[in-house]
C-alpha cells in the first residue's frame, strides 16, 4: 500500500496563481479548486488510490497565541479564502479523505497521518506532497519522503541531509535558529544555514548545544558572536512545530 498524503492548502494558493479565472454558475471563483481537482484525478488515474488532503480550514492557529508574528490569513485574496471550503466539500464528494483543519494545521493533520501510516505495516511508502521546510522533518528513510510536485523533487533522508545539512528529526531547532519567512519566524541575528546545519549536525538539538562556543569544535567562523545570540535567547528560542499523533 501506498498512501499520498497532500498539503491542500499550498495547492489551492498554487493553481490559484497559476491559473486564468473561472467562474461557476453562481459567479463564484472555481478556477483553484479545478486545479486542484484534476491534479488529484490524475493522480488517481495513475493508480494513486490512498489519499488523503489537508487543509487550514482556519488560516489562524494555537501558534499565533506562541508568537505574535506567525502567519494569519491578512492580506489573502477573499476569492481564495472562498474556495477553501468548496475544495473540502467536493474532495468529500469525490471520496477523499480530508482534513480540514481549525485549532490545528494542515501541517499538523499531514505529520500525524504519515506518522501513523509510517507504523502500519501494511503502509510500504508514505508521500508527504509540500514543499513546506517543516515537514521535512516527518521523513523517514526511504520510507516516508517529502515531495514537491511542483518542482517534481522529491526527498528521502538521505536528500534532507543533502538539503539542509541535518537529519529531519533536527528541522525544527535548524529553522529555530534560522528562521523560516513562510511562517514568519526570524530565527536568530548572524545564524544562517551554514551555521545552523555544522551546530546541529553535531549536537542534534538546541538543548544538547553547549553554552561555551569552545566546547562547540565546529569550523566556523564568528563562533562567540553566535553563541552570544543563542545563549541570550535560549531560554525563549522555539519554533512552534507540527503536532504528531501519539497512537
Amino acid at each position: 500500500m501506498e498512501v499520498d498524503l497532500i498539503d491542500g492548502t499550498y495547492e489551492l494558493f498554487r493553481h490559484f496563481y497559476a491559473l486564468p479565472s473561472a467562474k461557476d454558475s453562481e459567479g463564484r471563483e472555481v478556477a483553484a479548486v479545478r486545479g486542484v481537482l484534476g491534479s488529484l484525478l490524475s493522480m488517481m488515474r495513475a493508480g494513486r488510490t490512498y489519499i488523503g488532503v489537508a487543509t487550514d480550514h482556519v488560516i489562524e492557529s494555537f501558534r499565533n497565541r506562541m508568537w505574535p508574528g506567525y502567519k494569519t490569513g491578512q492580506g489573502v485574496d477573499p476569492q481564495l479564502l472562498a474556495q477553501f471550503p468548496l475544495l473540502e466539500e467536493t474532495l468529500n464528494a469525490l471520496g477523499v479523505v480530508v482534513w480540514a483543519m481549525e485549532e490545528y494545521e494542515a501541517d499538523d493533520a499531514l505529520a500525524s497521518a504519515a506518522f501513523l501510516a509510517g507504523k502500519d505495516p501494511r503502509v510500504k511508502h508514505v508521500v508527504i506532497s509540500t514543499p513546506d521546510k517543516d515537514l521535512a522533518q516527518c521523513v523517514q528513510g526511504t520510507r516516508v519522503v517529502q515531495l514537491d510536485r511542483r518542482r517534481r523533487i522529491e526527498r528521502d533522508e538521505q536528500g534532507v541531509v543533502q538539503k539542509f545539512g541535518v537529519k529531519p528529526s533536527s528541522i525544527p531547532d535548524y529553522l529555530a535558529l534560522v528562521g523560516d519567512a513562510a511562517d514568519g519566524y526570524p530565527g536568530l541575528p548572524g545564524w544562517g544555514a551554514k551555521s545552523a546545519s555544522a551546530v546541529l549536525s553535531r549536537f542534534g538539538r538546541l538543548e544538547a548545544i553547549p553554552p561555551n562556543a569552545l566546547d562547540w569544535q565546529v569550523n566556523i567562523s564568528n563562533l562567540k558572536s553566535l553563541s552570544e545570540v543563542f545563549n541570550s535567547k535560549r531560554s525563549g528560542l522555539s519554533l512552534p512545530r507540527p503536532c504528531y499523533a501519539s497512537n
